[in-house]
């Protein structure tokens, strides 16, 4: 992994400050609304050939999105949260996959901002941004840890990591694992491999019901050099640092919302192509009976509430992460439960258009050439990340007591 020679900056903790001005909503939203379309010519031929998303990478990359949060000052975009979070739920209305891949390439890239010091978060932001990095992950914490073991000025990787998204396309992976041995016994750090790294295996083993091209197979590590070079830094309680996970979780709501829209549009489209009516219906079409217009409205009515709490949370983030190192930990509680009520919101929403849009399309549309069934595979495979009922949980504990879920990758 090659440096980028600059003079180093100091940054504050998190580089992010304001809000998105309308300018710049409407450019992300029209540069993500151009992506989409290009992914919707052939999601569902991509999703059956269930290749490694090498194309679709380079689409985000031509596209300016990889760098939309990065700095100016590093070469990046300068763009803030809400806008990322947008483009997400746009790409998602269109390839839900590819969704995935942008959304955990924001949460992934903004690591330099959550972990590493200040005085080299600008090396970090100024190399991926000139080389328009995707970033991956391999911290699934459900999966046995990851032995990082002291071996002089760096370390030794072992062990096995499953669900690593972005891993088997991203340029980088981020990676976190607790020390063995040595002065930095027992912490935590995050440090950033290239996926060509020696000793780095990518299983290619990513073969399930839905999200098919979100390249999250698993990775093996066999004796990985880890050198200091490849540190970010130590993975801390810091409130600034653990908003890292509501933010992802934010970006899941973002793109569970996008993947409801989208099958409201496949719906509508082919609602207003069928032609005729039921037999026992007075419309003379499908689309002008009030049966299937009250199903319709249903399904649009409930997406819309989903989208009003998810950008007013979009927005609301960009405010938190502004708050850099003075968040108190009762802020970041408090976002974080609400985003939790958001990802319960969005993932029965979206599951609930996915299923029943069907009602107002009919048997034809089961077709396995239609492809509907993509919205619904899509939602239902990344929904089961972590369970909805313990954000329930979460939401419920916070409004009857004010106590907030203990710290963990998932909230």
């Amino acid at each position: 992994m090659s440096t980028t020679p600059l003079d180093l900056q100091s940054l504050p903790r998190t580089p992010w400050s304001g809000h998105a001005d309308e300018t710049e909503l409407e450019h992300w939203k029209t540069v993500a609304k151009s992506v989409a379309d290009a992914l919707a010519v052939d999601a569902l031929a991509r999703d059956r050939a269930n290749q490694e998303p090498f194309t679709e990478v380079a689409l985000l990359r031509d596209s300016g999105l990889l760098n939309l949060l990065v700095p100016t000052e590093f070469g990046g975009a300068g763009g803030h949260w809400e806008s990322a979070f947008a483009a997400v739920r746009i790409i998602a209305s269109a390839d839900g996959s590819i969704a995935q891949l942008l959304a955990y390439h924001y949460a992934n890239q903004s690591s330099i901002a959550f972990y590493a010091e200040p005085s080299t978060q600008g090396r970090w932001f100024a190399r991926s941004a000139a080389d328009g990095w995707l970033w991956g992950d391999s911290v699934n914490p459900v999966d046995p840890d990851l032995v990082l073991t002291s071996d002089g000025d760096g370390y030794r990787l072992n062990g096995l990591k499953r669900f690593s998204t972005g891993s088997s396309v991203g340029d980088v992976i981020v990676i976190n694992a607790a020390v063995s041995g040595g002065e930095q016994e027992g912490k935590v750090i995050a440090f950033v491999l290239e996926r060509t790294r020696e000793g780095l295996e990518l299983l290619g083993d990513w073969d399930h019901l839905g999200q098919r091209l979100s390249a999250s197979g698993s990775v093996k590590y066999r004796d990985v050099l880890v050198t200091g070079e490849d540190v970010l830094g130590e993975v801390t309680a810091d409130p600034i640092a653990t908003l890292l996970t509501p933010g992802l979780q934010l970006a899941f709501g973002n793109f569970y919302l996008g993947i409801a829209e989208g099958a409201l549009a496949a719906g509508r489209r082919i609602l207003l192509e069928r032609r005729n009516s039921w037999f026992l219906s007075t419309s003379e079409t499908y689309a002008q009976d009030p049966v299937f217009q009250r199903a319709v409205g249903e399904l649009k009515a409930r997406a819309s509430a989903a989208a009003a709490l998810a950008e007013k949370l979009n927005r609301r983030f960009d405010a938190e992460v502004a708050r850099s190192g003075e968040l108190s930990a009762e802020q970041r509680g408090d976002i974080a439960v609400a985003i939790a009520e958001l990802k319960v919101v969005t993932t029965e929403v979206a599951l609930e258009v996915a299923n029943r849009i069907y009602e107002v399309t009919g048997a034809s549309s089961t077709k396995n050439d239609v492809g509907l069934d993509l919205f619904w595979r899509n939602v239902r495979t990344h929904s089961l990340h972590d369970p909805v009922d313990y954000k329930k949980i979460e939401v419920g504990t916070y409004y009857l007591h004010g106590t907030t879920a203990p710290l963990s990758l998932y909230t």
